[in-house]
C-alpha cells in the first residue's frame, strides 16, 4: 500500500525540478548545435589548434605515441 505523505510529495517535486533544470542545461549547452544550420561542437584538441601548432605545443598523448 502506498501512502502519499508530504515527504513523498516533496521528494517527487524535487526530482521533477532537478530533471527540468538538467534538461534546460542540455538545451542551452546545445543551442548552437540544435538551432544553427551546420552547427557543431567546437574542436578543442591541441593538434587541431593552429596557434598551438605555431607555438610548438603538442599533446602529451601524441608525444608518448610518436616517441615509441
Amino acid at each position: 500500500m502506498y501512502f502519499c505523505t508530504k515527504f513523498n510529495l516533496l521528494v517527487i517535486a524535487t526530482v521533477m525540478i532537478v530533471v527540468a533544470l538538467v534538461a534546460i542545461a542540455v538545451v542551452l549547452l546545445g543551442v548552437k548545435i540544435f538551432f544553427v544550420k551546420g552547427g557543431r561542437f567546437p574542436n578543442t584538441h591541441i593538434h587541431d589548434n593552429a596557434e598551438m601548432r605555431r607555438r610548438g605545443i603538442t599533446c602529451a598523448r601524441d608525444k608518448e605515441f610518436y616517441d615509441n
